[in-house]
């Protein structure tokens, strides 16, 4: 707020107030513009600094801001410009299956790839709106699974942002197009070349939606399974070329036998393991906790699963348990 002298030649010796304009509440557009900081970006530690400097960048020019468009809009024109900010210069985030072929249990361990490499799960109570109608709910969980997010970093940064607005968010073209500063003849050009990209993207898994009877048993039966460590029973939820992977690490698998061999080979310290249930990406998820030397329950991973016509289609085994736990709100270490 400042004050300004009155006019000269003035009766009223009282200063003139200006009153900047007051920022409105940013908060209830936090999980959307985080949803789709994320999709953008491929990990949610980014997306939530993106959509911090989004708010920062709001509040810093909101004296400018003359309401030619819909609050919400100015919100993502900004953070579409923060998302193509850091993007700048990086390489896009993958997953093991598309940086390497399946290889064989036997397969020495390679050395870990850094954080920057892979596409990272996220909460869904961070990037799904709790209060959605049961359609909108579907659309939003499907389009944060990790196929589909994976999927979009094969799309040129503007790609990505124009196909999101469009085909996630249902802007209209002429909306796209003043948003990023160009024709709607572009967006429509950009959003043809992302279809063509998509469709040769193997997108046919399914999360579970709705939650029915059906899928809580596969899913009960997949926890008994794993934790009695019962082989027979874990592969007999499995589709025969259902995938697991092990990020930081580019080696994955997808044979039977060879899930099985690595379980009671390398990774044979799994057996005893406990796992608490999250949602991540739209999918079913759970904290992995192994039987640690001390004779608690230590974190391992945090599996994120893929469902395809009542079969598991991938395991996803995140081995960050640092960060990822208590982004997941689990806790430190279980007792026996």
């Amino acid at each position: 707020m400042r004050a300004e002298a009155a006019p000269e030649g003035s009766l009223d010796t009282e200063p003139i107030v200006a009153v900047e304009p007051r920022v409105p509440d940013l908060e209830p557009y936090r999980t959307e513009l985080t949803a789709y900081a994320y999709r953008m970006l491929g990990t949610g530690f980014e997306a939530e600094d993106a959509v911090q400097e989004t708010f920062l960048r709001a509040w810093r020019s909101y004296v400018s801001f003359e309401a030619r468009s819909s609050l919400r809009s100015w919100l993502y024109s900004i953070a579409t410009n923060v998302c193509l900010d850091m993007l700048t210069g990086k390489e896009r985030r993958a997953r093991p299956m598309e940086l390497t072929p399946a290889r064989s249990a036997d397969t020495p361990l390679p050395d870990p790839l850094a954080e920057a490499t892979w596409i990272l799960p996220f909460p869904d109570d961070r990037i799904v709106p709790a209060d959605a109608d049961p359609a909108e709910l579907a659309e939003s969980r499907e389009s944060v699974r990790l196929a589909f997010v994976a999927a979009l970093q094969h799309l040129p940064p503007k790609q990505r942002a124009v196909l999101i607005l469009r085909e996630v968010l249902r802007w209209k073209a002429f909306e796209v197009a003043e948003l990023l500063e160009t024709t709607v003849a572009s967006v429509n050009s950009a959003l043809q070349r992302a279809r063509s990209t998509l469709a040769s993207a193997d997108l046919t898994s399914e999360t579970l939606r709705p939650m029915d009877e059906e899928q809580r048993g596969l899913l009960a039966r997949y926890v008994d399974a794993f934790e009695r460590y019962d082989m027979d029973s874990l592969t007999a939820l499995l589709r025969e070329d259902a995938t697991w992977s092990m990020p930081p690490y580019d080696l994955w698998l997808q044979t039977h036998d060879d899930i099985v061999a690595w379980c009671l080979g390398p990774g044979i310290g799994c057996k005893g393991s406990r796992l608490v249930p999250v949602e991540a990406n739209g999918s079913p998820g759970f904290g992995q906790y192994k039987p640690a030397p001390d004779g608690g329950l230590a974190p391992w991973s945090l599996q994120v699963l893929e469902i395809s016509n009542g079969r598991i289609a991938g395991i996803s085994f995140f081995l960050d348990t640092e960060r990822l736990f208590p982004l997941f709100g689990l806790p430190p270490r279980l007792d026996p």
